[in-house]
C-alpha cells in the first residue's frame, strides 16, 4: 500500500486499484467477529452496539489572509486560539480521539469483552496526522491491528470529506467513499481494511430522491460494504409509508431508481433520541437490558439496541462517557445483554441462516408517495415530485438526517452554487482526463473537491464557514482550470 502522506504532503486519497483488489480478495481464513468474540447468541436476550462518530473540518485559517491562508485542521485553529468561545475543549478532543485504544487494552486486560464502533472521517485522520498527534494513531493502531483485540473495535466507513449525500454529486459522493477507504488503508493496513463492512453517513444523511438514493446504495455495494446505519425517521415501510416497526433487528433497505432499477442493503436502525448523551451515558445498554429475544424470519433472535453519536462534542460526552462505557463493558461481560459490534452480530445471524433477503423491508421518506402517483406507470419523476411539492408544501427531496430542523439546502445557494461549479469542472476536465490517479495534479484537484463539499460549512450558517467554502471553491477551480 502506498504511504498515508505523500511526498508532496497530500494524503493517499486515490489508491483505487488497490482498495478494489483488497476488498475484492477478502478471505474467509481469518476468523471473524463472531468467532472471536465467543457469545452465546442462542442464549443472550437482546445486545447493544454503540459507534462513536468523530470529525475536525479542513479549513482555510492557517494564517490572516483567507486567500492565502494554510489548510489546517479546525483541531490547531482551536489549539492555536484556546481563548475564544470552546477552543479551550481541543486538549480533551485530542484525548477523546485516542482513549478508546487505552480503555480497550485495560478491559480485555481484566478478562471482559468491550465492544465499540469507530467512525472517524478522513479529514479528521489527515489533520490530526498534519499536527503530529502521533499518540491518536499508536493507540488506534494498537486496537485496529493486533489480532487479539481488533474483533472489540468495528471501524466503520464513511465520506472522507464529512459530505452529506443527499445534496453532494452522486459521482463526487463515491469519490469520498473510495477516498476514505484508501486512507485509511494506507494508515491502519489492507488487511484492517477488508474487515470494514459497515457504514456511517456523515449527519446521518440518507438521500430521499429516488436516482440519488439508488446511487447512494450503489455506492456502498460496489465499494464492499454490506451494512448501513440510518436514522429511524429518515426511512418508511413502502405498504403505508408509516416509521419502521421492527426498529430491533436487521432491516432491508430498498432503493428503485426512475428506470425501475433496484439495489438493497442491509440497514442498521439508530433510534431516536439526543444522541450524544444517550450514548455517553450508555443508554442502549439499559434499554436492551429491558428487553427479550424477538421474532425474525420465524426465529427468535436477539433484541439489538444502536446508537451513534459525536465521541468528542459536548461535555457529558467529555467527562462522562469514559466512567460509564467502562463501567457498561465491565457489568455486561458474561451477562444474557453483552456489548455487541453490528458486524458480529449479523455474522450469528447469518450462522442460524439468516439473511438480507428475510429483514423488513424500508425505502427512505417520502418515496411512497411518489411510487403511489406513478403507479406502475411510465412518468416524468421530476414532473410527479413537482406535483407532490405544489400538493403539500412539506414534500421534499433534501433527504432525512438526524435532525428534522435542519437544512442542508435551503438557504445555502451561496454555498452550494459554487460546490457545484466545482463539481462540474471536475466532472469534465479531472474525470474525463488520462491523468493518473497516483499523479499530483489529479490528488490535489481531488482534495480540494472533497474538503469543499464538508457538512460543517453548513451546519454552522452564514459567515465565516460559508466563507471557507467559498474560498476552497475558488482554490479548487483555479487548480483544475491551471492543472486540466
Amino acid at each position: 500500500m502506498s504511504p498515508e502522506i505523500l511526498d508532496d504532503g497530500l494524503p493517499n486519497i486515490s489508491s483505487f486499484k488497490e482498495v478494489e483488489d483488497a476488498v475484492k480478495s477478502r478471505s474467509k481464513n481469518v476468523l471473524s467477529p463472531a468467532e472471536k468474540g465467543k457469545i452465546n447468541f442462542g442464549g443472550i436476550k437482546s445486545a447493544t452496539a454503540v459507534a462513536l462518530h468523530m470529525h475536525q473540518p479542513l479549513i482555510p485559517a492557517g494564517g490572516n489572509d483567507l486567500q492565502t491562508a494554510d489548510i489546517i485542521s479546525n483541531l490547531k485553529h482551536m489549539m492555536d486560539n484556546q481563548g475564544v468561545g470552546d477552543n479551550h475543549n481541543a486538549s480533551v478532543f485530542h484525548w477523546c480521539y485516542k482513549r478508546i485504544g487505552e480503555f480497550i487494552p485495560q478491559l480485555l486486560n481484566e478478562g471482559k469483552e468491550p465492544r465499540v464502533m469507530l467512525e472517524y472521517s478522513g479529514e479528521l485522520l489527515y489533520g490530526l496526522r498534519k499536527m503530529g498527534l502521533n499518540d491518536v494513531f499508536d493507540a488506534l493502531k494498537g486496537v485496529t491491528c493486533d489480532p487479539n483485540r481488533w474483533h472489540t473495535v468495528e471501524w466503520l466507513g464513511c465520506p472522507w470529506g464529512h459530505a452529506v449525500a443527499p445534496s453532494t454529486p452522486v459521482q463526487d459522493y463515491r469519490l469520498h467513499v473510495k477516498a476514505w477507504q484508501s486512507n485509511f488503508a494506507a494508515i491502519f493496513g489492507i488487511d484492517a481494511l477488508k474487515r470494514v463492512r459497515g457504514f456511517s453517513p456523515s449527519e446521518m444523511a440518507l438521500p430521499n430522491h429516488p436516482d440519488t438514493a439508488y446511487e447512494f446504495v450503489k455506492t456502498l455495494k460496489d465499494c464492499g460494504f454490506t451494512w448501513v446505519l440510518v436514522q429511524e425517521h429518515t426511512v418508511e415501510r413502502p405498504e403505508n409509508g408509516h416509521g419502521p416497526d421492527q426498529k430491533y433487528v436487521p432491516n432491508r433497505l430498498v432503493c428503485k431508481n426512475s428506470k425501475g432499477e433496484e439495489v438493497s442493503i442491509t440497514a442498521i436502525i439508530k433510534t431516536q433520541g439526543s444522541d450524544t448523551k444517550l450514548v455517553a451515558q450508555m443508554q442502549p445498554y439499559y434499554e436492551a437490558k429491558s428487553m427479550s429475544r424477538v421474532k425474525l424470519a420465524g426465529k427468535d433472535v436477539p433484541a439489538l439496541v444502536a446508537q451513534i453519536a459525536d465521541g468528542e462534542n459536548g461535555g457529558v460526552m467529555m467527562n462522562e462517557f469514559p466512567p460509564m462505557f467502562n463501567q457498561v463493558a465491565r457489568e455486561a461481560t458474561g451477562t444474557d445483554t453483552p456489548m455487541m459490534n453490528v458486524t458480529e452480530y449479523l455474522e450469528h445471524l447469518e450462522a442460524m441462516g439468516i439473511t438480507e433477503k428475510d429483514f423488513p423491508v424500508i425505502q427512505p421518506i417520502q418515496q411512497k408517495k411518489i411510487w403511489d402517483k406513478m403507479a406502475g406507470k411510465t412518468a416524468d419523476l421530476a414532473k410527479v415530485i413537482e406535483e407532490l411539492k405544489k400538493e403539500d408544501n412539506r414534500f421534499n427531496m433534501d433527504g432525512g438526517s438526524w435532525t428534522n430542523d435542519l437544512s442542508w439546502v435551503k438557504g445555502y445557494q451561496n454555498v452550494l452554487d459554487p460546490m457545484n461549479q466545482l463539481s462540474a469542472k471536475f466532472a469534465q476536465k479531472v474525470l474525463t482526463s488520462k491523468v493518473e490517479h497516483s499523479d499530483h495534479k489529479y490528488r490535489n484537484a481531488l482534495y480540494h473537491l472533497l474538503v469543499s463539499q464538508t457538512s460543517c460549512f453548513r451546519y454552522w450558517g452564514q459567515g465565516v464557514w460559508t466563507d471557507y467554502a467559498r474560498e476552497l471553491c475558488r482554490r479548487g477551480t483555479a487548480i483544475i482550470d491551471s492543472d486540466f
